[in-house]
């Protein structure tokens, strides 16, 4: 179903201005490089104040976002880590440099995700394991490295997890990423209810559809428009606008807020 009416929202808003939600604080992106929500989440961080450490498996790509947010932020400390995250002990390693790096962690998100289009009849068991390491498994690993990290230090912290609607919503060819979002609010919920005795908060959040270069790679056009045409503005989100919610989930204007899954969207389910 489409929406009927044009709204005036339809045409997205110029980026808003830092209100210096982080100042302060050490945050670590995964999956930051390039131009999806993890470049975006890493300098709406910057641009709230805070200092920066951006991950990616993508060496080269990882050099490029380094140069780009410097150019743009050049009085922060922006620091990065290259991280294949289906490896246990590289997300190990990125907590531990991390840390180093920064001088302590404030802030993770995670972010890495990996979708696609397959049917099941279709799917191998190589696609549907790949997607769910991505995307679940990888969650886990660097959830489970921060709250160790966290159990060691004397100050708290907080995660933010990128799930989506699907882990809601039902949708064609999107059983792999959708199980694995709907895992990924899962875990959120039960390691919110652990990381309390650390004086930590996990929530995440759960965008419909932001348009993007890599996301166009993996999704048809015409999926993308459709999907778009569904939501109440008519149009999809931009990536800063789901930034900027994943900054003020990791912000103090947020602090009794644990174990929470916000829809950005115009519909949950």
């Amino acid at each position: 179903m489409t929406t009927s009416v044009q709204s005036p929202l339809s045409v997205a808003p110029a980026e808003i201005e830092g209100h210096n939600l982080l100042k302060g604080k050490k945050v670590v992106v995964t999956a930051a490089a390039g131009t999806g929500i993890g470049f975006a989440t890493a300098r709406r961080a910057l641009l709230e104040g805070g200092d920066v450490l951006v991950s990616d498996f993508h060496e080269r790509r990882l050099g490029e976002t380094v140069e780009k947010l410097a150019a743009e932020f050049g009085g922060q400390q922006i620091e990065s880590f290259v991280c294949d995250v289906s490896s246990t002990e590289q997300v190990d390693a990125l907590i531990a440099g991390a840390a180093e790096k920064l001088g302590r962690i404030d802030v993770l998100v995670n972010n890495a995700g990996l979708g696609g289009e397959t049917p099941i009849v279709d799917m191998t068991d190589d696609q549907w394991d790949r997607v769910l390491d991505i995307t679940l498994n990888s969650t886990f690993r660097a959830t489970r490295a921060a709250l160790r990290y966290f159990k060691s230090v004397e100050h708290g912290g907080v995660l933010v997890n990128n799930a989506s609607v699907l882990g809601w919503r039902a949708q064609h060819s999107q059983s792999h990423y959708a199980a694995a979002k709907a895992g990924v609010m899962a875990l959120t919920r039960c390691s919110a209810i652990e990381a309390a005795e650390y004086g930590v908060r996990i929530n995440a959040v759960a965008p419909s559809i932001a348009k993007h270069p890599f996301l166009a790679k993996v999704t048809r056009d015409e999926l993308l428009d459709t999907l778009a045409s569904r939501e109440a503005y008519g149009r999809a989100a931009e990536v800063w606008e789901i930034a900027a919610t994943i900054a003020m989930l990791a912000s103090d204007y947020t602090t009794y807020l644990t174990g929470e899954i916000v829809s950005i969207s115009s519909q949950r389910a």
